[in-house]
C-alpha cells in the first residue's frame, strides 16, 4: 500500500486556493512548533448570507500540511460560516482517503486554521461566539484559545 493516497498526492502537487486575500474578512494562522508546519487561512464572507465566498491559504510545511489545507478550503468554500465551523480534522482525513498516523496532526492544523479565520471574522465584526467557538475558549490544547 502506498504511504499517501492519490487524493493526498493530487492536493499536494496541485493545491487548490493557494494565495492571499488582501481584503479578507478573517485571517487565521496556526502552527505546530514540533513539526514546523504553519498555516494561514483567509476567508471572504458575504455579510448578508454569511456564506464563505472565497478562501485562500498559505502553508509552510510538509506535503500533508499542504494537502490538508487545500482540502479544507475546498470543503468550506461556498458554505455558510455555521457549516464551516462543523469541519473536523476527521472529515478532512476522510476526504483525502486517509493520512499516515504520524501526519494526522496536519489535519488538526487545517481544522484549527479554519476556526481561527472564523474567530477573526467574528472578532472584526463584533459577532458573539456560538458554542462551537466558545467551547474551547481558554482551555483548548489544540487550537490555542
Amino acid at each position: 500500500m502506498a504511504l499517501y493516497s492519490d487524493k493526498v498526492m493530487d492536493h499536494f502537487q496541485h493545491p487548490r486556493n493557494v494565495g492571499k486575500l488582501p481584503d479578507a474578512d478573517g485571517v487565521g494562522e496556526v502552527g505546530n512548533a514540533k513539526c514546523g508546519d504553519i498555516m494561514r487561512m483567509y476567508i471572504q464572507v458575504d455579510p448578508e448570507t454569511q456564506v464563505i465566498t472565497d478562501v485562500k491559504f498559505n502553508t509552510f510545511g510538509c506535503g500533508s500540511a499542504i494537502a490538508t489545507s487545500s482540502m479544507a478550503t475546498e470543503m468550506i468554500k461556498g458554505k455558510p460560516v455555521s457549516e464551516a465551523l462543523q469541519l473536523t480534522n476527521r472529515a478532512v482525513v476522510e476526504a483525502l482517503d486517509g493520512l499516515p498516523a504520524h501526519k494526522l496532526h496536519c489535519s488538526v492544523l487545517a481544522e484549527e486554521a479554519v476556526r481561527a479565520a472564523i474567530r477573526d471574522y467574528y472578532d472584526r465584526n463584533s459577532i458573539p461566539y456560538g458554542e462551537e467557538l466558545r467551547a474551547c475558549e481558554g482551555h483548548c490544547d489544540t487550537c490555542g484559545h
